[in-house]
């Protein structure tokens, strides 16, 4: 599946537009530190490893900006412990 990721900086959210539905990462940038509030999926679409995608753009943003994530979203902590190539741009 090719998902189109958009980030909107002034909306604090890492959006994909999947058969009409809205799926999203909320966060919150507090100087280095993109702090993950939610990564929100709707039923409709689940299952298609939408969340893991938004997940990767997130830590690529992060990555190229120099930033830390400080994962509040229970699957963003999750991915990171599924995940410990990544474990290096945790804050946590």
């Amino acid at each position: 599946m090719t998902l189109q990721i958009n980030h909107r900086p002034e909306a604090g959210r890492i959006e994909a537009n999947v058969e009409n539905n809205l799926c999203y990462i909320e966060y919150r940038l507090d100087s280095t530190v993109m702090h993950v509030l939610h990564t929100i999926v709707p039923a409709a679409v689940g299952g298609r490893g939408i969340a893991g995608k938004l997940t990767d753009y997130a830590l690529d943003l992060a990555r190229e900006n120099g930033w830390k994530i400080n994962p509040v979203c229970s699957y963003t902590a999750a991915y990171f412990k599924r995940h410990p190539e990544h474990r290096d741009l945790s804050a946590a």
